[in-house]
């Protein structure tokens, strides 16, 4: 099991969250089917939400439209989130399932009594949702930890996530601990809204890692984030988009989840260093597709070179067309047959 940010050269590896969140509706027979899909899959770690419904929500709080949607009815979050929620003892018993699976398994904490929760149970990489971004007193609790932490920027702008920051580090972390993700909070999110382009600016105005939370339709943005630099990728999934729940449609199903893996890994594999070369495979190829000077015409010793009597063709072994200039006025020293690769 990959460790996050074990290795100082991380950052050649894109760390892929698989994100089963509330998709188990409560039930721990398919949140153990979620776990077993993104083992499968090949992510690196499968992460669910920890929380307590009225800690979380008041009596009062509304559902979010996509959820009222997807879900088919109204009502409060907190009559929602109750059927949602995880045990303790259900906690122990997916870390157990992800030990046996070797998956590294992750919590997102939605209150104060959850961070406690987790911390009892041994977590210390820390994913902070982004409705958790302006939280206080949230952030200064898992500041204090000086453990390592992602950061969903969903909803905010420059200065709100400069202030977390600024809380984060003040409490006791280290920028070189947070990863910053870049995210759309809209289930699904529209493409035309994605802005994948703002990870660069998150780069740029704090120095830090930078990954992506993605809450499109498909796996199209999430590959492409990856080519723009992203060092962590969070992706939602489900065992069937059309299961009741509120984030089932905006997930992706068991084969694309894989899929989406394997296209990351193959992006990774084609970043490569940067340094514009010929590659190992293709300098075979160099006299096949390029051409040398060759004869048009039979050529007696003595005479001169000149466009009537030379041009370019394949193969590419012999004098380089770029020399082309050199070989014009010159003497041939032998005589040379039609196609005949021209010496001097």
């Amino acid at each position: 099991m990959r460790k996050l940010y074990q290795n100082e050269n991380y950052n050649m590896n894109t760390l892929i969250i698989a994100e089963a969140g509330v998709n188990h509706n409560g039930d721990m027979n398919i949140a153990e089917k979620l776990i077993n899909v993104a083992f499968d899959a090949g992510v690196d770690i499968v992460k669910f939400q920890t929380f307590h419904a009225t800690e979380l929500a008041s009596n009062f709080a509304k559902k979010a439209d996509y959820q009222i949607s997807n879900m088919q009815e109204g009502g409060t979050q907190v009559s929602m989130l109750k059927k949602l929620e995880l045990s303790v003892q259900d906690h122990f018993r997916l870390i157990e399932i992800c030990k046996k699976k070797n998956i590294q398994f992750l919590s997102t904490a939605f209150d104060l009594k959850s961070i406690d929760l987790l911390i009892e149970l041994g977590l210390s990489l820390w994913k902070i949702p982004s409705g958790e971004i302006t939280n206080y007193p949230y952030l200064k609790k898992i500041g204090e930890l000086n453990q390592k932490i992602i950061l969903s920027t969903g909803m905010a702008n420059l200065g709100e996530i400069e202030s977390a920051l600024n809380v984060l580090i003040n409490s006791g972390s280290s920028l070189e601990n947070i990863t910053i993700l870049h995210c759309t909070t809209e289930y699904p999110a529209p493409f035309h809204e994605v802005n994948l382009y703002a990870m660069e600016t998150l780069k740029s105005a704090f120095r830090a890692k930078v990954g992506y939370s993605d809450h499109t339709v498909g796996i199209e943005v999430a590959i492409a984030a990856v080519a723009l630099g992203a060092t962590v990728i969070e992706k939602h999934f489900t065992l069937d988009k059309n299961l009741p729940g509120p984030d089932h449609k905006a997930s992706l199903e068991p084969n694309e989840l894989k899929t989406m893996v394997s296209s990351i890994r193959n992006i990774e594999k084609s970043m490569g260093d940067g340094i514009k070369k010929p590659s190992s495979s293709e300098r075979k190829n160099i006299p096949i597709a390029r051409k040398s000077i060759v004869a048009t015409r039979n050529i007696s010793k003595g005479e001169i070179f000149s466009e009537s009597n030379i041009t370019t063709k394949r193969p590419g072994d012999g004098l380089s067309p770029m020399n082309w200039d050199m070989v014009i006025g010159k003497q041939a020293r032998r005589d040379f047959q039609i196609d005949e690769l021209i010496e001097l």
